[in-house]
This record gives C-alpha cells, structure tokens and sequence, in this order.
C-alpha cells in the first residue's frame, strides 16, 4: 500500500519525468523560442545550480542519501546545462535543451524508482 506522503512524492518525480519529455522534444525539434542571453534566462540558470548545490549540501536522512544525490545532481547538472545554452553557438542551443530534458527525465525515472523501492 501507498501512503499518501509517497504518493505525491511519486507523483511530484512523474511530473519531472513529463517535464523531460516535453523539452527534450521541443529541443529535438527545434520549437526554441525563448531569450537564451536575457537576464532571466542566467537568473534563473543560475538559481537552479544553486538550488541543486544548496539541496546536495542539506543534511538528510542516511536512508534517502541517493535521493538527495538524484536531485541536487540533476538540478546542478541543468544549472550548469542552462548556463552552458547562454555561451554556445545558436546550433547547438536545441541539442542543449534536449539533454536538459534528458536530465529531467532521468531524475524523474531514477526518483520514482527510489521512492517506489522504500519500504
């Protein structure tokens, strides 16, 4: 039986699994439309790395360690895909995008995984 408490977690990884699908295919695709050199695009990239380095930092549960590790990873890892998308050339900037959805997707899938593997 699923609590509710692991429920909206694996509910929340889902969500994140969604999220990967849907911009590694705008970025496949090559749907961008988005200011990759704005100032809200490198706040919220950088954000995101910080956010990523704040929650691998946070003391945690022994038990939930690869949980911690799956997130402030995959949040690092797109925080510093996203500020890679303000340096590269313009062709690069879609297969960019796509492995920053792969990023999310992987989480997603590793994070349902984990939860569904607590007893």
């Amino acid at each position: 039986m699923v609590t509710p408490a692991r429920l909206s977690q694996l509910i929340v990884e889902v969500v994140f699994l969604l999220l990967g699908v849907l911009v590694a295919w705008l970025g496949l695709t090559g749907h961008i439309n988005f200011d990759r050199r704005g100032v809200y695009w490198l706040a919220i990239s950088v954000g995101v790395a910080a956010w990523g380095l704040l929650a691998l930092a946070r003391p945690g549960q022994w038990w939930m360690k690869w949980q911690k590790w799956n997130r402030g990873g995959s949040l690092l890892v797109l925080g510093l895909l996203m500020l890679a998308i303000t340096r590269v050339p313009f062709v690069w900037v879609g297969r960019l995008l796509a492995a920053c959805g792969i990023v999310l997707l992987v989480r997603g899938a590793v994070g349902a995984i984990l939860i569904l593997k607590q007893q």
